[in-house]
């Protein structure tokens, strides 16, 4: 019979996975694949101008709070997306940082994380 640290050894070597090989035909980067000329781009700059010269006009109701969750949705798991292929760039352009706390604890409450686990995730990931 074998002990058990030598079963464990034993299980930990099997587990490693095999190197994976690449295909001959790698696809470019994301970044790289489309330029932002879309019509989905160009609706979202049409939006994004709506919603600024709203604010500036100091409706903060331009949208409703189901829109805005639909859109804050799909543009976080869009740039999840984007980090996750390559992109280096940043979610936001020019907020304040007030803006930013708020967004960020908002994402937080509905993620039902807490800031103790941001950090973790971040020391193990280094993003």
């Amino acid at each position: 019979m074998s002990s058990r640290k030598a079963a464990a050894a034993k299980t930990v070597r099997r587990a490693k996975p095999a190197p994976a090989i690449k295909p001959a035909h790698a696809v470019a980067p994301v970044a790289a694949a489309k330029p932002a000329s879309t019509s989905a781009a160009a609706a979202a700059e049409q939006v994004a101008a709506e919603i600024q010269r709203a604010l500036k006009a100091g409706d903060h109701e331009v949208l409703t709070p189901e829109v805005l969750q639909k859109l804050m949705t799909a543009a976080c798991r869009l740039y999840s997306a984007q980090v996750e292929a390559g992109s280096q760039a940043l979610p936001v352009g020019e907020v304040t940082p007030t803006d930013i706390m708020v967004t960020a604890s908002g994402l937080m409450r509905a993620g039902n994380l807490a800031v103790f686990e941001l950090g973790m995730w971040q020391s193990w990931t280094g993003r």
